[in-house]
């Protein structure tokens, strides 16, 4: 997509100005600020700018958030957690049940041990094999067991938990079906727009996930099967500003093509507004206008982005077609 330098937006407005050269120092950090306001605000205008959509990307589903251990050398055990797979037969952990891992710390394990009573291990030597089974390669550092004398399936269903050489706990364990926006290697989620169950956008039908949207990330409703480890997120990008403080009019970071006239003029009508000259401020704020709609105009008829932001409803449940 086409881009054009922040020395050239810088230049372009100062002209628009009128200074004959260059700003003073002062107002250069006054109209680099203007520029990162104008540049969400156009940011913000659509949810599916091209150059930040992302489309049907597999992220991990954590199930599971343990919170309520205070002391500081336990405290990392305080996290999400996503389904790891299977445990592999071995003499760690019962084969064929399940093994979770942390967000943050992704040595620390929650799984069942040759007891069958679900253990919280830090520093847990592990890996996953081609049929998606997890090997252990230690037991760990054993943080928490449990000792309800009728074993539990579930985590959640564990009434009482041994300290294993700690003075800490409980440990408050929620279940959950958490999309963080967040992941390690991949961008981060700016705004979610639909969360399918496979990979959408294909030419077969995927289930489309109600959602809501908290400060922690997307909260998946009726989620089809508890053992799924991951969906597919459309998204778009966050938002991140220009971070250029010096040299403004030689910088050559980017400035994306279809916000740079849009930019331009807004600041312009910004810089009319400190002079208190409200009239011409309305008329280039109108300039500026026109051209993020022109820019917006270019989104409704690709048909393509219409179906990554709208979904369509049947009488089993909403599919993307």
């Amino acid at each position: 997509m086409q881009t054009r330098t922040y020395g050239d937006l810088f230049k372009i407005t100062s002209a628009l100005i009128g200074t004959g050269g260059e700003l003073a120092a002062g107002e250069q950090d006054q109209l680099s600020h203007f520029i990162n306001r104008r540049f969400q605000q156009a940011f913000d205008e659509s949810p599916v700018w091209p150059r930040y959509l992302v489309s049907s990307e597999a992220r991990d589903i954590y199930i599971y958030n343990i919170s309520g251990i205070t002391a500081g050398q336990h405290t990392h055990i305080n996290q999400n957690y996503k389904l790891l797979g299977l445990a592999e037969p071995d003499t760690v952990s019962i084969g064929g049940t399940n093994v979770y891992s942390g967000l943050s710390s992704t040595d620390t394990l929650i799984y069942k041990n040759t007891s069958n009573a679900w253990v919280i291990a830090t520093g847990v030597a592990n890996s996953v094999n081609s049929d998606g089974e997890v090997v252990f390669g230690d037991a760990g550092t054993v943080k928490f067991t449990e000792t309800d004398t009728v074993k539990k399936e579930s985590i959640e269903e564990v009434v009482t938990w041994g300290q294993n050489g700690s003075s800490v706990g409980p440990p408050i364990i929620v279940s959950q079906s958490l999309i963080p926006y967040d992941q390690a290697g991949k961008e981060s989620i700016g705004e979610f727009n639909r969360v399918h169950r496979n990979r959408a956008f294909m030419n077969r039908s995927s289930v489309e996930y109600d959602f809501f949207v908290d400060f922690n990330g997307a909260n998946i409703l009726n989620i089809a099967n508890s053992t799924d480890n991951e969906a597919f997120v459309s998204y778009k990008k966050q938002f991140t500003p220009f971070t250029v403080t010096t040299d403004y009019y030689n910088s050559t970071a980017e400035v994306p093509g279809e916000f740079f006239n849009y930019i331009a003029h807004a600041v312009y009508a910004d810089f009319l507004r400190v002079q208190n000259r409200q009239q011409e401020a309305l008329a280039e704020e109108q300039v500026a206008q026109t051209y993020l709609n022109l820019e917006l105009e270019k989104i409704d008829i690709r048909s393509n982005n219409n179906t990554i932001n709208k979904r369509f409803s049947t009488y089993v449940n909403r599919q993307s077609r």
